[in-house]
Formats: structure tokens, sequence, C-alpha cells
């Protein structure tokens, strides 16, 4: 909700509620005016107008400049025409204007729309209203547009920098939106593109002849799109679609992790269902996936893998353990820097979006854990 909104309501109720205490007031001390009739057809317009120009004043939008000029105008005219009312003696005894304290509300829907220069502006102009009026710069005028100017300057700086904090926050949340899309599509490139370039690469170099050339060139093409994914600087759709919204129910994360499960890994689940939602089962399962395929890259096609799922009554622990040779102290780093993201996007980052963990626990010689937690 905008952060203005609710000084526009109270906008609203000010000018009602002021209006009613003018049209009041001046019905009190109807016999002591000079000229009461010329007062109360002027209390009739502000009455009227008042109410017609409620939906004006409820939002920015419908607070059109010709409004603000139109009530400002009224409230100028309503001070300007009190000598032609009262008497003399009762200007100077420091009786009321005809509008008297509603046209602080003209000064206050200025602040509210243009900020504290145009409230500045429409307290000059009341301020040399009253003069005329009181013929004289007399001491309770002067205190009294000082205290509407200083009240509508302080709400016009105020709406100023709520609006300011506004554009910032919404530019902030689309910078965070599109930084999670790009970590997405990292991880989804990763998880696919770049995997397979990576294979071919390898079996090129292993196979020679012409496929080694295909090899090179795959391995350039897997170089320049890890620096393109790494960089942010690709702006392409999402390939997912509304996949994450084929399913309301619960996953039993028992039965995506299963399909791992081969000669060299075990997987070993609860003896009961691992209810999860949906898209967090499947970006959890992936997780998994990757740290699988990190299994066969770095420890071998002959390294063993277990997984370990543990149902606990405030979290999900999913843990992948290999007997590799481990990571070498300072890899995971130049990984990252490189442009490889397999752990820092296909791993971490899909945890992180969900609002869990990865903790990885590597010892040379002793092979890698990796253990995913995501909270119920």
């Amino acid at each position: 909700m905008s952060v203005e909104q609710p000084l526009w309501r109270a906008l609203t109720g000010y000018r009602m509620l002021t209006a009613a205490y003018a049209i009041g007031l001046y019905a009190l001390a109807y016999d002591e005016h000079e000229y009461p009739l010329a007062g109360a057809a002027y209390m009739a317009v502000l009455a009227l107008w008042t109410l017609a120009t409620v939906g004006k004043v409820s939002s920015p939008q419908r607070c059109t400049r010709a409004f603000l000029f139109t009530d400002l105008g009224i409230a100028l005219t309503g001070i300007v025409i009190t000598p032609l009312v009262e008497s003399h003696q009762r200007i100077l005894d420091g009786g009321p204007t005809l509008p008297s304290i509603w046209t602080a509300g003209s000064v206050l829907a200025f602040a509210i729309k243009g900020g504290w220069r145009w409230a500045a502006a429409a307290s000059c102009l009341v301020g040399a209203a009253n003069i005329v009026e009181r013929g004289a710069a007399a001491r309770d005028t002067l205190h009294n547009v000082l205290l509407v100017a200083i009240a509508s300057i302080a709400i016009g700086y105020v709406v100023e920098v709520a609006r300011a904090s506004e554009r910032t926050l919404a530019r902030a949340l689309q910078i965070e939106a599109a930084t999670r899309e790009r970590e997405r599509l990292a991880r989804d490139i990763h998880d696919s593109v770049l995997q397979v370039l990576a294979m071919v690469h390898r079996r090129g170099a292993e196979i020679g002849g012409e496929a080694e050339a295909l090899g090179r060139m795959a391995g350039e093409q897997e170089a320049a799109l890890r620096a393109l994914v790494t960089d942010g600087a690709a702006a392409l759709p999402s390939p997912r679609g509304d996949e994450d919204h084929d399913e309301d129910a619960p996953r039993d994360l028992r039965a995506l992790l299963a399909p791992y499960g081969s000669p060299r890994v075990t997987v070993s689940v609860p003896g009961t269902p691992v209810l999860v939602p949906p898209p967090a089962a499947r970006e959890l399962a992936a997780a998994v996936g990757a740290a699988l395929e990190n299994v066969r890259r770095h420890a071998g096609e002959d390294a063993h893998a277990w997984i370990l799922v543990e149902d606990e009554p405030e979290a999900v622990l999913v843990s992948v353990r290999d007997d590799g040779p481990g990571i070498p102290e300072g890899r995971l780093a130049a990984a990252e820097a490189e442009g490889r993201l397999g752990v820092a996007q296909s791993i971490r980052g899909r945890l992180r979006d969900l609002g869990g963990t990865a903790e990885l626990v590597s010892v040379p010689g002793q092979g890698t854990e990796v253990e995913l937690r995501l909270a119920k």
C-alpha cells in the first residue's frame, strides 16, 4: 500500500470536520455578524464544495491541479471577504475568518500532492490573504499562518521522502527478482547444457581425430556459456512455464529420490512418506541430482555414494556422501570464480531460494558430504 494513501484519507476527514466546524462556529454567532446573510451564502458554497469534492482528495490521481487551485481560491476568497461580513472591531478582536481552519486543508492538499515547495507557495498566499483581511501583520495572524506553513511544509517533505523510498524499494525488489531468475536459469543451464558440452569436450579428447576438434569447440562454447551465466548478461524467458502449478498435493520425497538408486548409489529413506510441497520437492531432488553429478565427475565412475533422508519434526534432512578423494582446499572458490556454478547455484542456490541451507564438508582422501536442510 502507498505510504501517502493514509494521508489522503486523513485529509478527506479533516476537510469534512473543519467544514462542519466553520459552519457551526458561524451559526452560533449568527446574530453578531454585521451582514449575516452574505456570510451564510459563503458557508453554503463551502458546504456544497466540500461535499462535492470528497472524491477529489481520495487519491493523488483524482486530486488535479485545477481542483487544488480552485479549492485554494475558495479558501482565499472566504478570508478576503470576511471584512464584508464582520465588523471591523470583531476582526481586530481576533475573530475567525469565514473558512476558519478549513483553509489549512487546502494547503495540506498542496503539500501531499506536490511536496514541500507547493506547500510553501500555498502557505504564502494564505498568509497574504490573512494580512489583507486584518489590514496589518498582527501577531496572532502571523502565529496562525506560521503554524499552518510549518505543518504543511513538514508533511510535504515527508511525502517526498516516502515517495523516494517507495521508488527505491520497488527498484530493489525488481533487482532481487531479476537476480533470482538469473540464478535459476544458471542452475537449469548447468544441469543440462553445460554438462552435455563438458561431456562432449571430454569424450572428444579421448576419441581423437575429428571428434577431438568437435570436443574442442564444445569446450569453447562451454567456457563462453559459463561466462555469460556468471555475468548475468543474458535475459532469457523462463523455460519452465507453469510446471510448478501442475500439482498442489505434497509429494513424497522418497519417490523422487528412488530413481537415483543404483549399484553405486545407495538410497536410505524412512519407512513412512516424507511429504514436501511440490515445488520444494522438485528443487530438493534436483539439488541431490546435482550433488551426484559432482560425485560422478570429480570422484570418478567407480566412486560410491550414499543418500540418506531424515524426516525430523521441524525439517527434512538429505545428505549425499561419497568415498571419493575429497575436494582440495580452495577448489570451490576457484571453481565459482571460473564460472563453474555446480555447488554455488545448483545446490546452495536452490536451497537458499527454498529458505533452506546446504552445507558441504570435505576431507581430502576421505570423501565429501553434502547436507541439505529444508525447514517444514
